[in-house]
């Protein structure tokens, strides 16, 4: 992907959750190196603000934005179509946005809100931009889970988590979920061109978390002087989109730039293949691949 002034002139790029975090310094990053970039956010005026700040600090005017609530489907879909719309390419997809939440809420389409929004909207609009995906070739899926994955256990038979409800282990699930959904779409992408990574961005200092009451907020208030600026959690997530290093790399889990060891959970290719189909359910999606 080396080209031009700084190896992504041209490129079109895709970032969910990008008005604020790591989402924003990807964006920024991208955009600097020549990228002609689109964010999504939930909000108008920061999403509005957030693409000011990224042409603004890339000295990049391709900046876009569009506006969706990741945890409805119908607004996932719409995403999707809206970017066709605008491009007729998608060079990278980065699956950035993500929430935990230490109360169980549902979405309007009936989903517990982590679950849809953490796997469930990855999961289709991937499948949903897969093509322009394949028709821009090589071309990369940089997906953002969590060594929180490590604390989440993937009941099949309770996605939803009606059983019982706990933010951080179901944070977790989802993590993992992203993992495994990488691992599984890597092995049906191969021959495509198109790479799909995943990685743990460090813990990072962000509006991540802000959302909840109690003991989780209080946990994340603790932790931010010792956390990683937004800057630093995008490092890998700008690797992995950019870099001519990890040209044709896929199927991995990083951290700090280098591949690491998933729970062992993740490596199960039936649980992978059973979330798959899950997800195709719960989405009403059947992809042929």
């Amino acid at each position: 992907m080396e080209n031009g002034r700084g190896g992504m002139d041209g490129k079109v790029v895709l970032i969910t959750g990008g008005t604020s975090g790591i989402g924003k310094a990807t964006a920024i990053a991208l955009a600097a190196m020549g990228a002609n970039v689109t964010i999504t956010g939930r909000n108008r005026e920061r999403g509005e603000k957030a693409v000011k700040e990224v042409r603004r600090e890339s000295g990049n005017e391709e900046v876009e934005l569009i506006l969706a609530d990741l945890a409805v489907q119908a607004e996932v879909r719409r995403l999707a179509e809206e970017f066709r719309e605008r491009h007729d390419r998608l060079d990278v997809l980065v699956n950035n946005a993500g929430l935990v939440i230490s109360k169980r809420t549902e979405t309007p389409d009936g989903m517990e809100t982590q679950f849809a929004t953490n796997h469930l909207a990855p999961f289709l609009l991937t499948n949903l931009l897969l093509d322009l995906l394949e028709k821009s070739a090589p071309s990369r899926i940089v997906t953002v889970s969590s060594e929180g994955h490590r604390w989440g256990k993937m009941d099949l038979g309770d996605l939803q988590s009606t059983k019982r409800y706990r933010g951080f282990p179901v944070y977790g699930m989802t993590k993992l979920a992203n993992i495994m959904f990488t691992y599984e779409l890597a092995e049906r992408l191969r021959g495509t061109g198109v790479t799909a990574n995943t990685l743990h961005p460090g813990g990072v200092s962000t509006n991540f978390g802000n959302n909840n009451n109690g003991v989780m907020t209080l946990l994340f208030r603790a932790f931010k002087p010792f956390m990683r600026t937004p800057e630093q959690g995008a490092d890998t997530v700008i690797y992995l989109a950019s870099s001519p290093d990890v040209e044709g790399m896929t199927g991995k889990y990083l951290a700090d730039r280098k591949i690491k060891v998933a729970a062992d959970a993740a490596y199960d290719e039936g649980l992978q293949k059973k979330l798959w189909e899950k997800s195709e359910e719960l989405t009403g999606l059947k992809v042929t691949a």
